[in-house]
């Protein structure tokens, strides 16, 4: 009986092992070959999945997206309160732990590599879009000081978390993710009342 293949659970493996060779040696180690070397399977098989190494790299990046969007539906999904739902989902977005770490630093390797086609995704639009959103929430729940003026919030906002991304990827060891998540938090309290 002929063994059955999920294709889909195997494109996720490539790219899991695309994530390890980034991770190791940045894009210029990210060959096809070693790729298939560290997936533990042949070059052709490999290909068989991905016909190009632009397809295997942007589909890994896709994963990085998803399993990020996964983690953010699952916190709108509480019941929290409004400040404290921003923030947990503000952490999903900057690299606090391992996992969150390891999809920033592939994701800027890949970005680094590519320049200004690397974000074909729209990943940079979609996190601005998620922050002004994030800004109107808490204007809409009356936690938006009021003098605030709310798109150039979200724009100070948005820098923020990006800066905090590059920073973190560039010097770990000064910016550690409990000086992240403070720094996060103090703009956060800066810019809004207190919950009641």
């Amino acid at each position: 009986m002929p063994k059955i293949v999920n294709h889909e659970e195997k494109k996720e493996q490539i790219a899991a092992a695309t994530w390890r060779v980034i991770l190791r040696g940045g894009m210029k180690g990210a060959t096809v070959r070693s790729i298939a070397k560290e997936a533990d399977i042949s070059l052709g098989a490999l290909r068989h999945y991905f016909s190009t190494q632009d397809e295997l790299l942007a589909y890994a990046m896709q994963l990085v997206r998803e399993r990020a969007n996964a983690r953010i539906q699952a916190i709108l999904s509480e019941t929290l309160p409004p400040k404290t739902m921003v923030r947990r989902v503000l952490f999903e977005i900057v690299p606090l732990n391992e996992d969150t770490r390891a999809e920033m630093d592939v994701w800027l390797a890949y970005v680094f590599s590519l320049g200004r086609k690397a974000d074909s995704l729209g990943v940079q639009q979609e996190i601005y879009s998620g922050i002004r959103k994030m800004i109107e929430y808490l204007d809409h729940r009356r936690l938006l000081r009021e003098d605030l003026d709310k798109e150039l919030t979200a724009e100070t906002l948005y820098s923020l978390v990006d800066g905090l991304a590059m920073h973190a990827f560039l010097e770990p060891r000064r910016l550690t993710k409990e000086r992240t998540a403070a720094v996060l938090t103090s703009y956060l309290d800066s810019i809004c009342i207190e919950e009641a």
